[in-house]
């Protein structure tokens, strides 16, 4: 059994002091993993509205810091399209690319540019989608419809111990492909990937209370249910980061 102090290793910055000496498959030329992973080809895509069309978040900064709070309880009124297009840009839109065209520049910071994470919902309540289960692509700015199987809802609310699902309009869920990071970082990867999560999740708090919704990060979630209900490895792709999202009073 793991102590609380092997634990507290990862997040500490002791490997940088042995950077020269860790085994990065970088340095050793070897190709970096793509930015986004692939879709299924037979996925249905859905156009989201392009970020220099969007006329929602204009609430002055100031603002919306003063008002951040998690948001656990939601109306049922639905979230329209352009909201949601608006959420998913703002946590993980792209807004660049740099050097060699590989590396996207996104709305959020992370390690090195690396961006581990895939954007999945859980659909509940947003006007023109059937509720399912989508992915965002960010490089293209669509979703893809993954499955619109009914139960879905119901398991991704046992799967994260009945915490706001079933009254949200949508659940923002994250995975983590962690060689992404790891193909720069090695060891120290890991804590970066940590980090990183809090980027997005409070890009989502900031731009859902500039809308009048909200917001409440999740982190206790069973990870096999989630990792099968998103049809993932587990190893190489795995759930991270959950964050219902609805309309509020």
């Amino acid at each position: 059994m793991n102590s609380i102090a092997d634990y507290r290793k990862m997040i500490k910055a002791d490997l940088w002091e042995d950077w020269d000496a860790l085994d990065r498959d970088q340095e050793k030329k070897i190709p970096r993993p793509p930015a986004q992973k692939p879709y299924p080809i037979d996925a249905p895509l859905i156009d989201l509205v392009a970020p220099e069309d969007l006329t929602l978040g204009h609430m002055p900064l100031i603002e919306v810091i003063r008002r951040r709070r998690s948001r656990r309880q939601y109306t049922a009124d639905p979230l329209t399209l352009e909201e949601l297009s608006f959420l998913l840009w703002a946590t993980q839109g792209v807004s660049s690319y740099i050097r060699d065209g590989q590396t996207v520049l996104r709305t959020v910071p992370s390690a090195g540019a690396r961006h581990p994470f895939e954007t999945y919902l859980l659909v509940n309540r947003v006007e023109g989608l059937t509720p399912g289960l989508y992915r965002y692509l960010s490089l293209e700015h669509k979703i893809c419809c993954l499955s619109t199987e009914g139960s879905l809802a119901e398991r991704v609310h046992e799967a994260s111990y009945e915490q706001y699902v079933l009254e949200s309009a949508l659940v923002f869920i994250w995975t983590a492909i962690p060689y992404r990071t790891e193909w720069r970082y090695s060891l120290l990867a890991h804590k970066m990937i940590a980090q990183d999560s809090g980027h997005i999740c409070q890009n989502l708090y900031l731009a859902c209370e500039s809308i009048g919704a909200g917001t409440c990060a999740v982190g206790a979630y069973n990870q096999k249910m989630m990792d099968t209900i998103l049809d993932v490895d587990g190893d190489e792709e795995f759930t991270f980061y959950l964050a219902p999202v609805g309309r509020i009073e």
